[in-house]
């Protein structure tokens, strides 16, 4: 990978807080949990999800498609960091460290 594209790949991560005391909010929960999926992001942790964008541009478009599906109440944080920045993420499952999720492979075309 050319060194350069380290600071145009993106990673979004999205980090919430939802209520779900009453059904409503658990339903609103459930639907923004699935939106997410949906729309490519996968678990990071309970309420942390992560999704590659292959360019600054992208990572904007997904920020504007979480913004159009916000539930109506709670806390929802978006983080865009380049993918040298997501490299240096330390990922750890118990004392273990765990290597950090492979960005997916793209075709080109020239």
């Amino acid at each position: 990978m050319c060194e350069l594209n380290k600071y145009r790949i993106m990673w979004l991560i999205v980090l919430f807080d939802l209520p779900t005391e009453t059904k409503k909010e658990r339903k609103a929960y459930t639907k923004f949990r699935k939106f997410l999926l949906d729309d490519g992001f996968n678990m990071m942790q309970y309420s942390v999800y992560y999704r590659h964008c292959a360019s600054r541009e992208n990572a904007e478009a997904h920020t504007r498609r979480i913004k159009g599906a916000l539930p109506e109440k709670g806390f929802v944080n978006v983080i865009s960091i380049t993918d040298k920045q997501f490299g240096d993420i330390q990922f750890f499952v118990g004392r273990k460290e765990k290597p950090p999720p492979n960005a997916p492979h793209q075709l080109e075309l020239f």
